[in-house]
């Protein structure tokens, strides 16, 4: 496992491709510095023996000891330790770890490469488990490239005007395979050191162009990452740590890339029968983000229900019954959000290839709550802190020989509590909800991993609406008997059934 600094020294080595505004700069560049500060309690904790529990695991494939964040799930508790793993750490960092995505992109990569392989003969699983073994024994930080620019939303890819629209696979070679695209609002990208492709909706037959993923360094060559870092600026007096967060989104521009054979994990340009293969990879790393989401939203939930209870304290309100409902509605909403990712957790399957999948329903109900109530839980925290959030003077005049004493002198609240203590609040707050960071963050609980209405749309394929209707129809006299009654959920291993049965249908000679 390495260490942060190996890992730094390691970003250091590769070649600048990254674009901040009309400037392009190394991994060096002091604007990435604050996510890199996040990417560095995933390493830390993983050689810290009081963590070592949930950070640290064996590998299925050498039995090495490996990081958590390079793991594939094997087992019930592993989904767990990965939960609680991710809702710690992201108390520590104030919201989002930044390495989930990669991670969980991979683990889509073994359950859909094992069912491409099984049933097309391809040999994409094998292929995936030597790149994972690399993968493991480098401790890699990877990015998931799902989201494509989309272009015209009332068209699928291949009827686009401009067809680069979706990352397509523009020419089969007998080494590889050119790709020319983008995709979009990908987070960390400009700090990890690999790229993990995938594709971002169901491809129709027309599409199978779009029909691609496969894994790239981050600095290969023709890729282009257009960053916007958001970070905060750091404290000249104190040590505090939502001074030093930071998170960067990036434009990831494929001009025509070579990559190959051994990186490619499906290419329905070379062979379109893996095309329906890519709505499924789609839906299941959102279904593993998701999942992650249930660990780290709880998390930024507790961060904001801390700060709503220590402003409540620092301005004199902390026994009011509306301080009181409003920061208990902040607790209940963390507990709902991480009891649905467990309780998946405690109904996760494991797929064909071996790799444990947590139950769909119960993934997409803890992640549209929590998107659901995103800008409520801000709400209250600004309700409870006041305007001063949004107002505070600079650090400097607190310290200044001439105003910092008068500056000190009318931020005082609460008089149980320092004035410094005061201050410092205000400021963490300012960092979480107000920034340039606290901003990103607020859009990227809506829609980071999917939105609320895409968690909707999944919940609807998933659940048996008609047996539900049986409950009415027998409440209503419709229906004399009403069977016992059973989670009216599509499974992991049921879907993966019906999806196989759909495939043979359709690849049965017309004749037959």
């Amino acid at each position: 496992m390495r260490t942060f600094e190996q890992y730094v020294e390691d970003l250091k080595k590769m070649k600048p491709n990254i674009y901040i505004g009309d400037e392009k700069v190394d991994r060096t560049d002091p604007r990435l510095k604050g996510g890199m500060f996040i990417i560095k309690e995933t390493f830390d904790k993983a050689h810290d023996p009081e963590w070592e529990d949930l950070c640290v695991t064996k590998s299925h494939i050498t039995g090495n000891r490996i990081n958590r964040f390079t793991n594939i799930h094997q087992s019930e508790e592993d989904l767990l330790k990965k939960q609680l793993m991710t809702r710690r750490l992201c108390h520590r960092v104030g919201g989002c770890i930044q390495r989930c995505m990669g991670i969980d992109a991979l683990n889509a990569l073994s359950v859909i490469t094992y069912e491409m392989d099984q049933a097309l003969h391809t040999e994409y699983y094998q292929r995936f488990l030597k790149y994972m073994e690399m993968f493991q024994e480098k401790d890699f930080v990877a990015s998931c490239a799902q989201t494509d620019p989309k272009g015209d939303r009332l068209k699928r890819p291949f009827q686009q005007e401009d067809p680069d629209q979706y990352l397509r696979v523009i020419e089969t070679k007998e080494d590889g395979i050119i790709v020319r695209g983008c995709k979009i609002n990908i987070t960390n990208t400009a700090y990890a050191d690999e790229i993990i492709v995938v594709p971002g909706r169901y491809m129709s037959p027309d599409d199978k162009d779009y029909a691609v993923a496969f894994a790239l360094p981050a600095d290969w060559e023709g890729v282009k990452l257009l960053t916007r870092p958001a970070w905060v600026k750091e404290s000249k007096v104190f040590d505090i740590p939502t001074s030093k967060l930071g998170d960067c989104e990036t434009f990831i521009i494929f001009d025509d890339v070579f990559v190959p054979n051994e990186r490619i994990f499906m290419n329905g340009h070379g062979n379109p029968r893996e095309t329906p293969y890519a709505g499924f990879l789609a839906l299941m790393f959102a279904h593993y983000h998701r999942h992650s989401y249930t660990g780290c939203k709880p998390a930024t939930s507790e961060v904001i229900a801390s700060a709503s209870a220590l402003v409540a304290e620092y301005n004199g309100i902390e026994k009011t019954s509306h301080a009181q409902d409003k920061i208990s509605h902040l607790i209940g909403l963390a507990e709902l959000v991480f009891a649905a990712g467990e309780s998946s957790a405690k109904h996760s399957e494991k797929a064909p290839s071996g790799t444990q999948v947590p139950d769909e329903i119960l993934t997409n109900a803890g992640r549209r709550l929590a998107g659901e109530m995103i800008y409520e839980e801000y709400k209250i925290l600004a309700d409870l802190s006041g305007g001063l959030i949004a107002t505070l003077p600079y650090e400097g005049s607190f310290f200044n020989e001439e105003v910092g004493e008068l500056a000190m002198k009318y931020l005082k609240r609460n008089p149980r509590v320092k004035t410094e203590n005061i201050y410092k609040c205000f400021k963490g707050i300012e960092t979480l909800a107000v920034s340039e960071l606290g901003g990103l963050m607020q859009v990227a609980g809506i829609h980071g991993g999917g939105s609320p209405q895409m968690e909707t749309i999944t919940m609807m394929m998933r659940y048996d609406t008609e047996k539900l209707k049986d409950i009415a129809k027998y409440l209503f006299g419709i229906k004399k008997k009403l069977k016992p009654y059973v989670r009216l959920t599509v499974t992991p291993r049921q879907q993966l059934e019906k999806f196989r049965k759909a495939l043979l249908r359709q690849q049965k000679p017309e004749n037959t």
